[in-house]
């Protein structure tokens, strides 16, 4: 479905180049900061943090950054088969396709390790990303076609996510973030789904692997003792997540501790 599948991370300011698309070809950019332009002959695309832009096949542009602005953004180059056209119609429309995303941070969280074992040159690497661009795609364009939110539901949707980064160690309910909104727990979980693309106990899932990476390679804390600070009583089952979420066992990621401290 994908052909010259390529993950490239670009950061900086006053930065131009000229890309150039032919029949098939597509870039996905991700956008984690400050904001970048897409000029084309139709016109410009702006974008900034959280945002998602597909550039469309058989097109010319010049992807920039602003003199003063430094930007940071993944960017996936890819060619599509005419199977893959068929499953994502979009694709064949020839539009510039912008927006912001919900699914960023879920998208975020699986792309940075992706990037690390591009790096390393880890095996297998090709077919992990493809992975991950098939089912960013598909949940995106699910996304689009849905349409925007609106702003009192845009605003639910970051007082339960605020609600989840600060009691993420807790055990947290549709139940529990319904009461904190004051509305029902079938329309609570609902929302955040529809505005995230994760499910309640994924994206808590995911703040908690978010920690734990952080604290395997910074802190002294042995695993055993990260697992059960993050509310995991079984560490089996934490170090299961861990690998399933990140490609690689906890272990992996306190080798930056003993680098650090060699």
């Amino acid at each position: 479905m994908l052909e010259n599948l390529t993950l490239d991370y670009h950061q900086g300011a006053r930065w131009q180049q000229q890309v150039t698309h032919g029949e098939q070809q597509f870039h996905f950019y991700i956008v984690t900061y400050g904001s970048c332009s897409f000029q084309h002959e139709h016109g410009t695309v702006t974008a900034g943090k959280g945002d998602f832009v597909l550039a469309p096949q058989s097109c010319s542009y010049i992807e920039r950054s602003a003199e003063a602005n430094l930007h940071q953004k993944y960017s996936l180059r890819f060619t599509a088969t005419s199977a893959l056209l068929d499953m994502l119609p979009p694709l064949r429309q020839g539009q510039w396709l912008q927006s912001s995303a919900g699914i960023y941070e879920r998208s975020i969280e699986l792309l940075r390790p992706l990037w690390k074992e591009v790096q390393e040159q880890q095996h297998y690497q090709e077919l992990r990303i493809a992975s991950f661009l098939l089912d960013t795609l598909a949940l995106w364009l699910r996304e689009l076609e849905r349409g925007e939110l609106a702003p009192a539901s845009l605003i639910h949707i970051e007082r339960m996510k605020e609600y989840i980064q600060t009691h993420y160690r807790q055990k947290i309910t549709k139940d529990v973030l319904a009461d904190y909104i004051r509305r029902s727990p079938s329309y609570a979980a609902a929302l955040f789904k529809k505005g995230t693309g994760q499910t309640i106990s994924e994206y808590v899932h995911a703040v908690r692997m978010k920690t734990a990476m952080y604290m395997l390679s910074a802190s002294l804390l042995s695993i055993t003792e990260i697992a059960e600070y993050l509310g995991y009583a079984d560490v089996s089952y934490f170090q299961r997540l861990f690998k399933r979420t990140f490609g690689q066992p906890p272990s992996y990621y306190m080798q930056d501790r003993r680098d650090s401290n060699s």
